[in-house]
């Protein structure tokens, strides 16, 4: 591809060299570089691309993106200067795959918890009518049927493009993803072009990263600032930063809840473990689904599916087959009838959220026994609040390694520990071997009582200093049951 149709795409501030060349691929990676590559240096969290340019240079990049151009500058190589290089990147990437988020509609799917069930659940929906389809998710990236490995919530700009440019070769024409905080605060969705964006909720994470949870909401906010006139934006009414998420979007908003009316209103009718009935703008569903927090979901893939143009009298019976993701509220059930539900929640919000969902339909009736960890190398202020949202809503609590990572996992427990009183450390035991509190949760329970392990979900790995562990906690719950 030419430099100067890539180059069309952005806004230079300089440009020393000639752009009437041939480009042969695109990289932020100096280690990539090779003959007609254009290199674009990102300053990034822990590297700043701008200090591998001459690695990049001496590798074969034939021009080079940057914020600033070295003092000393090869004659061959063709130099631009940008306002921001990570902004520039993702124009940059997109233009290089043909603009590929322009040929389907896509969906971006932002908030702390939900994100991957209604994304999964938009793409499972669009397949259900017939509509070719793909994801990008935390837990998988889907094109149609085959699956890729997902690393990251969301890409970086070049393999975010070339996953949408697969869907387009495809034949996709729907494509749902998930828009972390850190894609919007990084750029890494600079240059797409959405059709639709839908907010789930906002509460306490990653703020080991963004600092302040001001600065949280404001990165979540920027991705439907962004949106084009002709987007909608779905926004969930019942978080009270929902309306403060679309008061600056160019896109037409509408709204959703469970609790009040709205654009698009859910209702809960029956609520059990293995299913609700629910009621969508008056019309009844079955679902496979449970939970207050599913139920708030389901009402946005209801209103995103309905502002996509689908038939309104079929949608009650796609959705009526739609099923839970992976480590989402994921249930087992043993030989002498105990219940584990194995659930991803891994803040305090999303953990009150399952737990308060188990008990709106045990009620006091059996022993809810929770075992729950927190990550290491993470926001360490919620640690204390995730082991009083277990201990309030739980009989026993059983805290333990989640993924320690470099720090040392009895300390994160006594951070946990540090949230709670006397009385609630009563009914608090601290195992640190993940497994052994898996086991030791079995043992613990009756006949008619539900275990709920938190925070992995859908992981298969324990990530324990630097080495990465194989380990699934649905397994762990299977295994643990046949030793009964």
């Amino acid at each position: 591809m030419r430099l100067s149709h890539l180059l069309s795409s952005i806004i230079t501030e300089e440009v020393i060299g000639s752009d009437d060349i041939d480009i042969t691929d695109i990289t932020a990676d100096s280690r990539q570089c090779t003959d007609g590559s254009l290199f674009v240096a990102v300053r990034g969290v822990n590297v700043d691309g701008h200090e591998y340019i001459s690695q990049a240079v001496n590798n074969g990049a034939t021009a080079v993106v940057c914020e600033e151009i070295p003092l000393n500058v090869s004659k061959e190589t063709t130099w631009i200067r940008v306002a921001d290089s990570a902004i520039a990147l993702g124009f940059i990437a997109s233009q290089w795959f043909d603009n590929p988020s322009r040929k389907l509609t896509l969906l971006g799917v932002t908030g702390t918890n939900g994100k991957t069930t209604i994304a999964t659940l938009i793409y499972e929906t669009a397949r259900l009518f017939g509509k070719k389809a793909g994801l990008l998710s935390t837990v998988v990236n889907k094109i149609e049927d085959t699956e890729i490995a997902s690393t990251h919530t969301t890409p970086d700009p070049i393999e975010l493009n070339g996953l949408l440019h697969k869907m387009v070769e495809a034949g996709c024409s729907v494509a749902a993803m998930e828009v972390s905080s850190h894609a919007a605060h990084q750029h890494r969705i600079s240059g797409l072009h959405f059709a639709g964006g839908i907010f789930t909720n906002i509460t306490r994470d990653h703020l080991d990263y963004h600092k302040t949870f001001e600065a949280y909401i404001a990165a979540k906010k920027s991705f439907f600032d962004l949106l084009p006139k002709t987007a909608f934006a779905l926004t969930n009414l019942d978080d009270r930063n929902g309306m403060v998420m679309v008061q600056n979007t160019s896109a037409t908003v509408h709204t959703y809840s469970i609790r009040s009316d709205a654009d698009f209103r859910g209702r809960i009718i029956e609520n059990r473990l293995d299913g609700m009935s629910m009621s969508f703008n008056g019309t009844e569903v079955e679902t496979l689904f449970t939970g207050r927090f599913n139920a708030s979901n389901l009402t946005a893939v209801y209103g995103a599916s309905v502002l996509m143009g689908y038939d309104r009298e079929k949608l009650p019976v796609v959705m009526s087959r739609l099923v839970p993701v992976a480590g989402r509220f994921q249930t087992f059930h043993s030989d002498n009838g105990i219940t584990a539900i194995v659930d991803y929640a891994h803040t305090p919000d999303a953990l009150v959220n399952v737990l308060d969902a188990i008990r709106d339909i045990t009620g006091t009736r059996c022993s809810v026994i929770t075992v729950c960890g927190c990550g290491g190398n993470r926001d360490k202020g919620k640690r204390p609040q995730m082991a009083l949202a277990a201990a309030d809503r739980s009989d026993r609590v059983i805290l333990t390694s989640d993924n320690p990572r470099g720090e040392e996992p009895s300390a994160i427990i006594d951070d946990m520990l540090a949230g709670l009183d006397e009385d609630r450390r009563k009914k608090t035991i601290s195992i640190v071997d993940r497994r052994e509190a898996i086991r030791t949760a079995t043992a613990l329970a009756g006949p008619g009582d539900v275990i709920l392990i938190a925070g992995k979900g859908h992981e298969t790995y324990q990530i324990i200093g630097d080495k990465t562990n194989h380990f699934d906690d649905r397994e762990e719950i299977v295994a643990a049951f046949k030793q009964l």
